[in-house]
């Protein structure tokens, strides 16, 4: 619905800003306690199917072809129509798919020194267009990745297979020119692509698979309506468990609230990704026949510095913007205490999470002591300098983002206390997120973002100092940290697969951008996902990018 009338009904309530600002230090943080409760009712049986859903999305899938550039919500396209070798469950653990079994050192798919891969692949696996899957398709897959001119969704990780060798019908091996213990996990997020179809196209960017996808997964493409819905058919032939439903409709309303609007009414059965607004969360868990989740993400909410700026360069100055953040003022307040405040760049749920780092306190005495200790003295204006350099800059976060914008305030509120003379500077997320930031040209950013290599911990691609572009290197480091041992933690700990050395390495690590703040980290994001309650199968993974991850086991009670 989204008429005027479900407008004035479904209206956010207003943020009283005097409770906001007299939030203090001392009080106690609020964390989201997951909602999910699993159904005891058994699954229908194999080959039975009933009944369609109706998944609402708030942005459009806009990327089909899964190797390629795409947005989050693009997957609950790919990983519901094509397949992985393996998957990651909610507990991290990976679960064969197209292959038969997940390869270590310990089954002999990995050798010892971590060079040499073998993979056995599941027979009897067909494409939708009923052409047999086989190696070829898995090395096709692999070497497209890295093809020159392909335009890659990424070649991190693929870019050191060498010598793929297709051994038989069901079974492939390569080398990799150094070990590299995040493959695994970055296989888990490789869909594997037909080579039938591709290959026999002039150009694989513009293949007219591309806008009708062929894969082996458990929903096949059906029809596309631009702008309001993407239609799945059950895949009569898959493989594994399921599918239960005979079609799924991913319907997309960009207005949250008229989204919210068509599941309290009942039009849609599912609100998948970005969820409810935490504005309704309350609301939403007491709807009659609803059941709301609430689920964490793997990503964070971080004020990311720009240590090219002479002032952020120093720690100092970043560990007493750190004490000045509210964070309980942001998380209870603005968000109603659906997130969970964090002091890691890796998600509480993680195994290698360190739940030992010291816990961040709003204590602006405290900041301003730091400041002043670190030599920067307040001016005739009470603002702050040293030796010439003011300690003022900008910060940015989209346009339009309310709730980001509440946020920037009630930094620059209180870090003026500290003699900080920060200024909003905000843009579209068209410029935002293009060179402003990819090219470090910001100052500050709000930003919601992850630090891990798929569901891996290894977060070289964001803290390492070979991964800062406009220093010539190839990731997201956009905050130009580096740190020597951080870099040589980083490197150890991919090159072996001993988890237990990985874990304790990670743990280090985290300590070390816990003291150096790269990024101050806010929260963990919490998403309230909310389904019909006799909707039955839905599981939430904070591994999976999208909770439709298991779709192909939902079902109706």
């Amino acid at each position: 619905m989204n008429d005027h009338s479900t407008d004035r009904i479904l209206a956010a309530p207003a943020l009283r800003r005097r409770a906001l600002l007299a939030l203090g230090a001392g009080a106690g943080l609020a964390a989201a306690a997951p909602g999910f409760a699993p159904s005891a009712k058994a699954q229908p049986a194999q080959g039975m199917r009933k009944g369609q859903v109706v998944v609402g999305l708030s942005q459009e899938p806009t990327a089909f072809n899964p190797l390629m550039p795409g947005i989050e919500v693009d997957e609950t396209i790919w990983m519901n129509v094509f397949d992985t070798l393996w998957y990651p469950m909610p507990d991290g653990s990976l679960v064969p798919s197209l292959a038969t079994e997940v390869p270590s050192t310990g089954n002999g798919g990995i050798s010892a020194d971590g060079l040499r891969w073998r993979v056995k692949l599941r027979p009897g696996v067909t494409w939708h267009d009923g052409t047999a899957f086989t190696a070829e398709d898995v090395k096709y897959t692999l070497e497209l990745i890295v093809a020159p001119g392909f335009k890659s969704r990424t070649r991190l990780g693929h870019a050191l297979v060498r010598d793929i060798e297709v051994l038989g019908p069901h079974e492939i091996a390569w080398r990799m020119e150094s070990a590299f213990a995040p493959y695994l996990a970055f296989l888990s997020n490789t869909y594997i692509v037909p080579k039938h179809l591709l290959a026999a196209a002039s150009d694989p960017n513009t293949a007219p698979f591309n806008g009708a996808p062929v894969g082996t997964g458990a929903f096949r493409w059906d029809r596309r309506v631009p702008g309001d819905h993407i239609q799945l058919a059950a895949n009569e032939k898959y493989f594994g468990k399921g599918p239960f439903l005979e079609r799924a409709i991913l319907k997309y309303v960009p207005d949250m609230t008229a989204l919210y609007a068509q599941f309290r009414t009942g039009q849609v059965d599912a609100i998948i990704g970005t969820g409810i607004p935490a504005n309704f969360v309350a609301e939403a868990e007491k709807l009659p026949g609803k059941r709301i989740s609430k689920v964490s993400s793997g990503s964070l909410e971080v004020l990311m510095p720009n240590l090219g700026q002479p002032a952020l360069s120093d720690k100092a100055v970043r560990q007493a913007l750190y004490a000045g953040i509210n964070k309980k003022g942001i998380i209870d307040v603005i968000f109603y205490g659906l997130h969970k405040p964090t002091e890691s760049f890796a998600p509480q749920e993680s195994w290698v999470y360190n739940a030992d780092l010291p816990a961040h306190r709003f204590d602006l005495a405290a900041a301003n002591a730091m400041l002043d200790k670190a030599g920067w003295a307040r001016g005739a204006n009470g603002l702050r300098a040293k030796d010439g350099v003011p300690l003022a800059f900008d910060i940015s976060t989209t346009t339009g983002n309310a709730l980001r914008e509440q946020s920037q305030q009630l930094l620059l509120q209180d870090w003026s206390k500290m003699g900080v003379a920060a200024k909003v500077n905000n843009m579209p997320a068209a410029v935002i997120w293009g060179e402003f930031y990819v090219r470090s040209k910001f100052q500050t950013l709000l930003v919601g973002t992850g630090f891990r290599s798929g569901i891996d911990p290894d977060p070289s691609n964001r803290f390492a100092s070979n991964a800062i572009p406009v220093k010539g290197g190839s990731g997201g480091n956009y905050m130009q940290w580096e740190n020597a041992e951080a870099d040589r933690i980083m490197v150890e700990a991919q090159a072996t697969f001993d988890t237990a050395r990985r874990k304790a390495l990670y743990l280090r690590l985290q300590e070390i951008v816990r003291d150096e703040l790269p990024i101050l980290p806010i929260y963990q994001y919490v998403t309230a996902e909310g389904t019909k309650s006799n909707l039955m199968g839905y599981a939430p993974n904070i591994n999976a990018r999208q909770n439709t991850w298991n779709m192909r086991e939902w079902y109706w009670a």
